[in-house]
């Protein structure tokens, strides 16, 4: 019997968050037997270099706007990490914030304050073809409706608005086109499939046009197959980290 490169050890994902309320929340449940490694870049700690964040790497949300170097002075070092995370076959997950992040970091734009405005709520996620069989977006894909769609909690107003060269476009929504793509290792989507309702009641409590009553009614009426959306990712997504950790490493020659 083979045993496997990595034993029993439990893969190591580390967990990027760049807002104190803007957390892994349900996910910290939801990735399963992995070690989480949290790096509050907010209070401080030190962003780490590719080499260093293990098996996994998950960039959150925050207030920020992606190329807000001056007042998040980790940016530019978190930006670089998933440049380089997502060219050397790290894992990778991007949400919101993060998602824009991965685009910039990897030559696409975001723009800041986009026209459309505030997309907050429930929005449904509209899943393309492409998305059909992905490694990570595959299983929530295959929850779709027959719109091809999946309800997930949003709450941004800037937006991707060139994927990367290279990029693969996953799904869109009816406000905001690119709500999740592929680039290298790594996975970047617009909305927040971690969020739970008191986390998401805050975020709407913070923006002045934002209806915290119409975000939480709308979360409560679906919140069945919003969990199970989020759910799905984040094993889909923890699998996928495990898979990866128990390649066996190439032999040099």
């Amino acid at each position: 019997m083979t045993t496997p490169l990595h034993g029993d050890r439990r893969p190591v994902v580390t967990v990027i968050q760049s807002s104190p309320d803007v957390p892994l929340d349900r996910f910290g449940e939801w990735l399963g037997d992995v070690e989480l490694r949290i790096v509050a870049a907010f209070a401080g700690e030190s962003v780490p270099v590719a080499s260093e964040v293990g098996d996994g790497l998950v960039v959150l949300g925050g207030h920020m706007s992606t190329y807000d170097d001056a007042g998040a002075p980790w940016l530019p070092e978190l930006r670089a990490l998933l440049a380089d995370a997502s060219a050397q076959g790290v894992p990778t997950l991007g949400i919101c914030l993060g998602a824009q992040l991965l685009a910039a970091a990897r030559g696409g734009r975001v723009q800041v304050a986009a026209p459309p405005g505030r997309e907050s709520g429930i929005i449904d996620v509209r899943w393309r073809p492409e998305a059909a069989g992905d490694a990570v977006v595959g299983a929530v894909a295959a929850l779709a409706d027959s719109r091809h769609s999946t309800p997930q909690p949003s709450m941004h107003a800037d937006a991707v608005v060139d994927l990367p060269r290279g990029a693969v476009w996953l799904a869109s929504s009816a406000m905001y086109p690119y709500q999740a793509f592929r680039i290298g290792s790594a996975w970047g989507v617009q909305f927040h499939p971690e969020a739970g309702a008191d986390t998401l009641r805050g975020w709407a409590d913070s923006h002045d046009d934002v209806d915290t009553d119409a975000v939480l009614a709308a979360y409560a009426a679906r919140r069945d197959d919003v969990e199970t959306v989020g759910r799905t990712l984040a094993e889909s997504f923890a699998a996928h980290v495990r898979t990866k950790a128990d390649e066996p490493e190439p032999v040099a020659v």
